[in-house]
């Protein structure tokens, strides 16, 4: 039986970029779900082991909760020696590394979370059209000058940085899931969109995306 529990959610952008971390490092999880739309993350069971009732959270093997996508990431990076690189050892890549990861976790991907979405919708009753604008604005803001620095960088190769998935490529991919969601225009995005499809091609991708999790069904 895995000793590795992975709390998470099938649509879950955060949950997603654990689950690819999780199979480019071949570690066999458990998974258990938690439905957000539901509220199921806010139950009183979950909430003693994420009192911030998100997802994704990672039981290790000797017991211990690691919560935020990011850190779960590079824990699993840091004690786990097979499989890819995802910050490399280089100092420079890594900072170019976790600069676009940051583009993408700190500068987009909270204002388009479900917590925000449902805060448009209840709160300031903003129609669906509306929020689809919101979301498709702040990824513009984001992913425009992404591309033009990946379309002009002599380290970009295959991948976001170099010829390697990164935490990058793993930040990247979830959301041009949820920009294709909400109808994002990705013809300007050729870059992002070559990384995407390259990523995608890897089982390691292909079996962390929202579609293949149990709870999709």
């Amino acid at each position: 039986m895995p000793e590795w529990l992975l709390h998470t959610y099938f649509r879950s952008s955060a949950s997603f970029r654990v689950r690819i971390a999780l199979n480019l490092k071949g570690i066999a999880y458990a998974s258990e779900s938690h439905h957000l739309q539901r509220g199921e993350q806010r139950s009183p069971g979950y909430l003693l082991i994420n009192p911030q009732g998100l997802v994704p959270s990672l039981r290790t093997p000797d017991g211990s909760i690691i919560r935020q996508s990011m850190a779960i990431v590079e824990y699993l990076d840091a004690v786990v020696e097979v499989g890819p690189r995802l910050i490399p050892a280089d100092s420079l890549s890594a900072a170019r590394v976790r600069a676009i990861a940051q583009d993408i976790a700190c500068d987009l991907h909270p204002i388009n979370n479900l917590q925000v979405l449902n805060y448009l919708r209840d709160e300031l009753e903003l129609n669906n059209e509306a929020v689809r604008v919101w979301v498709q604005h702040w990824i513009h803001k984001v992913f425009g000058p992404l591309e033009s620095e990946l379309a002009g960088s002599d380290q970009a190769g295959e991948f976001c940085v170099g010829c390697g998935p990164t935490l990058a490529d793993l930040c990247l991919v979830p959301q041009i899931f949820n920009a294709m969601r909400f109808d994002v225009d990705m013809r300007a995005y050729p870059r992002l969109v070559s990384i995407n499809e390259r990523c995608m091609k890897m089982p390691e991708f292909r079996d962390a995306a929202p579609d293949a999790q149990p709870d999709a069904a």
